[in-house]
């Protein structure tokens, strides 16, 4: 299983893709901070980046890694190994190979020009890394065609993105006579990306630009037990995309 995971880290780290992906987020970050007085505004830049751009090459490259890896892992299954240990070592190599150019493109900038809103910025966006690879593995396993995996991974990447928000102002607007803001924290949390723009928009002290729900996600997230909820809830949607993939993966026929 090792071997299999260091075969794939070294295999990514160098891949032109991820090399390419690395020095723009490295661009992109020294720039924002660079160009700005304030590191507070630097960090809005930063959170577009984190928000959109982390999780939309993660779910594309993690898609049509695995495919192009078809061979490969044919190979594999043919030896005397576990399924899951293959399953789990493919996942493992994306996941660090990914987090590992986030964290060299965009941590260290972070680090370098804040302290809390940075540290809280650098690990959401490990977390949203390590999300999309694992909504990629189940919108790849599903399907054998390329094409249809690489589009379901969009269409995934679309809803999270952009869709998810557009519904959540369609419910505040139907229903804004009633008192549902406290209901919209919940809601929040079928979105990785919401709950990660809610955890660095509350470090950044900037609640107001939630809209008037803000105080509700302030008083709930801004505790203690709220961060410790909001990081399991994005830590289960890594588990849970992965668990149903990796069910699908032991008992396909390849």
């Amino acid at each position: 299983m090792n071997r299999i995971v260091k075969f794939v880290i070294l295999d990514i780290l160098k891949n032109k893709i991820v090399l390419a992906y690395t020095i723009l987020l490295a661009i992109f970050s020294w720039s924002a901070f660079s160009l700005e007085d304030n590191s507070a505004k630097g960090l809005l830049t930063m959170l577009n980046i984190v928000l959109l751009t982390v999780p939309l090459v993660s779910i594309l490259f993690s898609t049509i890694y695995i495919y192009n890896s078809a061979e490969f892992v044919e190979l594999l299954v043919s030896q005397p190994l576990h399924r899951r240990k293959i399953w789990l070592s493919l996942f493992l190599g994306l996941s660090v190979s990914l987090v590992t150019a986030y964290l060299v493109g965009a941590g260290i900038p972070l680090l370098f020009y804040c302290e809390n809103a940075g540290w809280m910025m650098a690990v959401v966006g490990c977390l949203l890394t390590v999300v999309f690879v694992a909504i990629a593995f189940l919108s790849s396993i599903v399907s054998r065609d390329k094409a249809k995996g690489i589009g379901v991974s969009i269409i995934l990447w679309l809803y999270f993105a952009l869709l998810f928000d557009g519904l959540v102002l369609f419910l505040l607007f139907q229903f804004s006579e009633y008192p549902i803001e406290k209901i919209m924290v919940g809601i929040s949390a079928l979105s990785p990306i919401d709950l990660s723009r809610i955890l660095i928009l509350l470090q950044l002290d900037v609640s107001a630009m939630m809209g008037y729900t803000g105080a509700i996600f302030k008083d709930f997230f801004g505790s203690t037990w709220g961060l410790i909820i909001a990081f399991s809830l994005l830590i289960m949607w890594i588990i849970v995309p992965f668990l149903i993939s990796l069910r699908i993966f032991k008992n396909k026929d390849l």
